[in-house]
């Protein structure tokens, strides 16, 4: 009798330490304790780091990053990709910039109401999203092709509407996301934050997060599950290039200009922060928790370099070894917890 009761205890610890080991991959959280060791070595190394002007500095940095990668998760949890969300964080603004400002400074000489340039960036964005979802889910087009195609031309838009000058001081209804500040704190990093908030909320509890996943775990069978896949796919499109106009809209704040070279190679990193974060490029899996993570370990990762003064070029390489090491993390991680549940 006793033998059988410790048995059954001895085995009630693999399967307990299973389950957390499950939750704690799943519920995203595989690479805080990253982040928060980068955090100690920042505070050892640069004793600037742990200011609050730095801290709040990086979470304005990451803001744009943290909105363009949550637009991809979008795109990514029903396993396709977007790549043109690039090209809209650049071209949306802008499109609003030069119709608010007058010929004389580069614009169209409409000069619409301030308050319109919200209105036409994010406008401009979701129709962009649009003509995603059409190509892929009416045309049939591969998502990675047509992207890429449209990346390109939304970039040689940029340059055909602004006549390859960057417009300074395009208005304050345009720039205010990203340059005011709310009790010391920028409102960029409210946005972002309310932002992920919302997003974790759906994807966790609506309806509509759980589409998503379905339809990026088995498309087939979230159609036999009465899914109405096409409107899924073409709704992530939407969302995902809404969230990059509203990403484009902060950084033209903050610059409070829209510049020609807007968001170059920002896709990349939102790539990174995503896989960083867990999110499967095979679709069907990642939260918003871990794409957090992500998000604010880059952002981590490339201030600390800058304190430390290491050459930008540096920088932009180590976000290519910070996605190898997270992958493997995360591969490792995830194995490790299918395995102690196979065992339980």
């Amino acid at each position: 009798m006793m033998a059988g009761n410790l048995g059954r205890t001895g085995d009630n610890g693999p399967s307990k330490l299973s389950a957390f080991g499950s939750a704690f991959v799943a519920n995203g959280f595989t690479m805080y304790p990253v982040l928060l060791l980068m955090v100690i070595v920042g505070a050892i190394i640069a004793p600037r780091f742990l200011t609050t002007v730095n801290l709040i500095n990086i979470l304005e940095q990451v803001s744009v990053l943290g909105l363009t990668t949550i637009g991809l998760t979008f795109v990514v949890l029903i396993g396709r990709l977007d790549l043109s969300l690039e090209g809209i964080v650049g071209f949306a603004p802008m499109l609003a910039a030069v119709m608010l400002v007058p010929a004389a400074a580069g614009g169209f000489g409409i000069e619409l109401p301030g308050w319109m340039g919200l209105i036409v960036a994010l406008g401009a964005a979701g129709l962009i999203g649009v003509f995603n979802g059409f190509m892929v889910v009416k045309v049939g087009l591969n998502p990675f092709i047509s992207t890429l195609g449209l990346l390109v031309l939304l970039r040689g838009g940029v340059l055909i509407i602004s006549n390859g000058r960057s417009i300074y001081s395009p208005g304050r209804a345009l720039t205010y996301l990203g340059s005011e500040r709310l009790l010391g704190v920028p409102v960029s990093v409210f946005v972002f934050l309310a932002v992920a908030i919302v997003v974790g909320l759906v994807f966790q509890y609506h309806r509509y997060g759980r589409a998503l996943y379905a339809v990026g775990g088995n498309e087939e069978a979230a159609r036999a599950a009465g899914i109405n896949v096409d409107r899924v796919i073409w709704s992530a499109f939407i969302f995902a290039a809404l969230l990059a106009g509203l990403a484009g809209i902060l950084m033209t704040g903050r610059l409070d200009s829209a510049v020609t070279t807007q968001g170059e190679g920002i896709i990349f990193s939102a790539f990174a922060a995503a896989v960083i974060g867990g999110v499967s490029l095979g679709g069907g899996k990642g939260n918003i928790i871990g794409v957090v993570s992500g998000v604010l370990l880059i952002g981590v990762i490339n201030n600390l370099l800058t304190l430390a003064q290491v050459p930008s070029f540096y920088v932009q390489a180590s976000t290519g070894a910070v996605i190898i090491v997270a992958a493997v993390l995360t591969t490792l991680a995830s194995r490790r917890s299918s395995g102690m549940k196979t065992r339980t």
